[in-house]
């Protein structure tokens, strides 16, 4: 079977060197692993449900067949063992990558996240690295109520020794799971759940996406919008309303949090004056209230014409049904709102 799994016989291009094919967001993932763990046999995938089952979202899909259930090895359901069994991988010199089946989850494993992999390497004076990645669907939209819905990149990014990802694109999540894997820190790689189904183009081969360069998506002049995950999109869906009704914005898609792209972001935001921050996370001590921080401690803060904006998840916990689960975190609708009042009212 191909490695591009339900991608095989779709449509394949060549940009400039670069050579791309159509894959959704999930078979771009299960392409990183294949050829990670193809290129270099210290790489082995761990988790619940990951071997036969093809993984929850059936990311994993036939991994277990391309590669074999020595490296693609199914765990009992405990995050703390999981996650410490990749710590302990990682120390002594292998490339593991842990898969939690919802990112809730973590919080069962947060001492071997927190308190282990992302301090051993400074507690003992850089004599150890832990190259140990951490996969974790998060986000709403699905269904799953309140304990399989949240957010919690922010949780991950106040903890000095982490990296955190949250690719918003198929080809980002295939490249910057490449350079989570080559990274000798702990890297957690935050995937939305809506975004497993969504088609890109995806550069082929050993093509990774480096870490701590955010993306520009888009360019206009009323207003820079940054956004973080399935905001990316909405963010960009809405550009092309509010364009149509005279508004043209910049869309940033920060990509990393940690490390984030700083100069990136004051640049756009310069370069328009107003900045709209959208996540789906809820509000409170969210990760746009950071980037919010950056901006007002930069030279960005004498060019605004208008306060910096946040727009996020509402502070409740996910609802079960549908239209209360929709209405909690922001939509393309509300993003345009959003973005009409910061450029029509200042």
């Amino acid at each position: 079977m191909s490695d591009h799994g339900a991608a095989t016989g779709t449509e394949v291009r060549v940009t400039g060197a670069t050579e791309t094919t159509v894959m959704t967001y999930a078979e771009a993932i299960r392409d990183a692993l294949t050829t990670a763990m193809r290129r270099d046999e210290r790489v082995f995938l761990m988790g619940e449900d990951v071997g036969r089952y093809g993984g929850a979202f059936g990311v994993t899909g036939d991994l277990v067949d391309r590669i074999g259930p020595d490296r693609v090895r199914d765990t009992t359901i405990s995050e703390l063992g999981i996650v410490g069994a990749g710590v302990g991988a990682a120390v002594t010199g292998m490339r593991p990558i842990v898969e939690i089946q919802f990112s809730d989850f973590t919080a069962q494993a947060m001492d071997q996240i927190a308190n282990q992999a992302a301090k051993i390497h400074f507690m003992l004076g850089g004599a150890m690295q832990v190259p140990l990645v951490i996969r974790a669907p998060g986000g709403s939209g699905t269904g799953a109520a309140a304990q399989h819905s949240q957010s919690l990149e922010a949780w991950f990014a106040h903890v000095p020794g982490l990296k955190v990802l949250m690719p918003a694109t198929a080809d980002d999540a295939k490249g910057l799971l490449l350079s989570a894997i080559e990274d000798p820190n702990p890297v957690v790689v935050i995937e939305h759940k809506l975004l497993y189904k969504t088609p890109g183009q995806v550069r082929t081969g050993y093509a990774t996406t480096p870490i701590g360069v955010a993306s520009v998506r888009r360019r206009g002049a009323d207003l820079t919008i940054v956004a973080t995950g399935v905001e990316v999109s909405r963010s960009l869906e809405a550009a092309e309303r509010l364009a149509a009704d005279g508004i043209q914005a910049t869309v940033v898609d920060p990509r990393t949090l940690k490390p984030l792209d700083s100069e990136t972001i004051v640049r756009e935001v310069i370069s328009t004056g107003r900045v709209l921050l959208v996540q789906e996370a809820v509000k409170t001590l969210g990760f746009m209230s950071e980037v919010a921080a950056v901006i007002a401690e930069s030279e960005a803060f004498v060019h605004l014409r208008a306060p910096v904006a946040r727009l996020a998840g509402l502070d409740i916990p996910i609802p079960y049904a549908p239209q209360l689960e929709r209405a909690a975190v922001p939509q393309v609708e509300d993003i345009v709102a959003a973005a009409t009042r910061l450029v029509r009212e200042w």
